[in-house]
């Protein structure tokens, strides 16, 4: 063996310790941030979005101008948001250079993308009608086309509708950018409100006005209600209120405590914690609110119920073990099994739609909460969050996203992120958001 050969093996030996502590942490964790340097299994897509045209024979407005230019970043930024692509930004310099003032497929893939959407407008009497077209930058041809319409103060909707369908196109998989999100906003002390807007923080409305402190927003699998723990009458009680601003009323008034509502996939079971036997346990309780059955029942504090897509089964967390740890159990209480065996303490479970992992908080020696991950198994441990204090992870309805809380900036607000902890990105910036709740695509 050469000196040089036998000086890298004691270097490899000396520094692996080192490396290994570094990669999964002290908790034996593993830490997303090193995983940031080592290529995922699927690369992003690269898409490039064209700037829309309009292709109609009449005059139109300085509004129409501005409706296709914004459609455009709408669907621009819904593309560079989902996590199989990655946006290809227009060059500004290369098309100056070059004076190109229509940049065709040949210019995109001098860019860098594999893929392109070409957006055409026209402006039938009230309504917007884009036409869309989706090209193999690569091969040099068109592989997808349709068209969206309806009244032009819709646009934000038809983009989104626009982006879905590319999504469709490229992965198989519903997109997600017509969907909700729920969260509590505080509005003044002792005030906290239940509001919704669109997944990008657009269309925002105040569901509630209790004047009283409402937490953990959960939808129901149809999207139409979202259910909630509320002090509006003086106690902690469960209701919900229509996502269109409807109907508002009380679903559960047990003693004590009545919180963390989960609906279960098929719509038809909520689980929730009730202390209405002086301790915190987890119930399954029908739509309307009455009891099903007890699902535990011990001393100590079970709480945070979680549904599998399927229905199957429950993951919550529990201090039986002297700190928050996650279990998994069937739906009717039977056969629970701890989940995590690493960190001091592991809480608010949520398990993504696509059946793994389940995300959750995790609290580290130093003390800082961050989001993390854990696959059903309890053997494959991410770390996805390692700055400011992090909490309510809830998954995209299609797995590939999350979106939590986090004080990272001041304040507490609302971020979201790819499911691997890529792509963290801010979304409100009123220091005042929590609680946050992802929605069921629209049906």
């Amino acid at each position: 063996m050469t000196k040089r050969i036998l000086l890298l093996a004691i270097l490899i030996l000396l520094l692996a310790p080192t490396f290994a502590r570094a990669q999964y942490g002290e908790d034996g964790i593993r830490n997303i941030m090193f995983d940031t340097l080592v290529r995922g299994q699927v690369e992003a897509l690269p898409v490039g979005v064209d700037q829309m045209r309009y292709i109609g024979n009449q005059y139109i407005t300085p509004d129409d101008s501005s409706i296709m230019k914004w459609a455009t970043n709408v669907v621009q930024r819904d593309i560079s948001f989902y996590a199989d692509f990655e946006l290809i930004q227009l060059d500004s310099f290369y098309l100056r250079v070059y004076e190109i003032t229509d940049l065709d497929l040949l210019g995109w893939q001098r860019l860098g993308a594999e893929r392109m959407v070409k957006l055409e407008a026209e402006f039938p009497g009230n309504n917007l009608r884009i036409w869309w077209r989706l090209y193999d930058v690569i091969h040099q041809q068109e592989i997808a086309k349709g068209q969206v319409e309806y009244h032009r103060a819709y646009w934000r909707e038809l983009a989104h509708d626009v982006s879905n369908e590319v999504v469709y196109w490229l992965t198989g998989d519903p997109g997600i950018f017509r969907t909700k999100i729920a969260y509590i906003k505080a509005i003044s002390p002792g005030v906290k409100e239940v509001f919704v807007s669109d997944y990008d923080g657009a269309n925002e409305v105040q569901l509630t006005k209790t004047g009283s402190i409402n937490i953990s927003p959960a939808f129901s699998p149809d999207g139409k209600q979202i259910y909630f723990t509320s002090f509006k009458d003086g106690q902690p009680w469960l209701y919900r209120v229509g996502v269109d601003g409807g109907r508002f009323d009380k679903v559960a008034g047990f003693p004590g405590l009545n919180a963390a509502p989960a609906i279960s996939p098929d719509g038809r079971k909520i689980a929730c914690v009730l202390s209405k036997d002086e301790n915190s346990e987890i119930y399954v309780l029908d739509i309307d609110g009455r009891i099903i059955k007890r699902l535990t029942d011990n001393r100590w504090i079970d709480t945070a119920p979680t549904w599998s897509p399927d229905g199957a089964r429950i993951a919550f967390s529990s201090d039986r073990t002297g700190t928050p740890q996650l279990y998994v159990m069937d739906d009717d209480g039977l056969n629970i099994q701890r989940l995590t065996f690493r960190g001091g303490y592991n809480d608010s479970p949520f398990w993504s739609p696509r059946g793994n992992p389940i995300g959750f908080v995790s609290r580290s020696k130093t003390g800082r909460f961050d989001i993390a991950a854990v696959d059903t198994s309890g053997h494959e441990y991410r770390m996805l969050t390692d700055v400011g204090a992090n909490e309510n992870p809830h998954y995209s309805p299609d797995g590939k996203h999350l979106i939590f809380s986090s004080t990272r900036l001041g304040g507490r607000d609302l971020y979201t992120m790819d499911a691997s902890g890529r792509n963290q990105r801010r979304l409100t910036t009123t220091t005042t958001c929590s609680n946050p709740a992802w929605g069921p695509l629209p049906r």
